[in-house]
């Protein structure tokens, strides 16, 4: 299996967002909006995966987007879209539209 830059990046972009949608929409509510302390512990690992998981899409970011001489400007773009429920996923439709894969 060929697992390019590009491959390594869908991969982390959709992973991230994944994990960026349980963080905002399971997570947060939980913990801010109800006052379940079980369930606040049954989903306690969200933050803590996402908290690992957004730093390797960063890297995989970072190396695709320098690999393809993107602007300072596109870099952050990319970069801050793991950080959005749903933009990561944007950002690797974006990229799979450009450079194919």
């Amino acid at each position: 299996m060929k697992f390019d830059l590009v491959s390594r990046f869908r991969f982390m972009a959709i992973v991230a967002g994944i994990m960026s949608i349980l963080l905002w929409f399971v997570y947060m509510p939980v913990k801010y909006l109800l006052e379940n302390e079980s369930w606040h512990q049954s989903t306690i690992w969200i933050p803590m995966v996402h908290g690992y998981l957004y730093p390797i899409y960063v890297l995989f970011a970072i190396q695709l987007s320098v690999a393809k001489r993107w602007k300072t400007i596109n870099i952050l773009g990319l970069i801050l879209a793991g950080t959005l429920p749903i933009a990561s996923i944007w950002a690797e439709r974006y990229v799979v539209r450009k450079y194919g894969n």
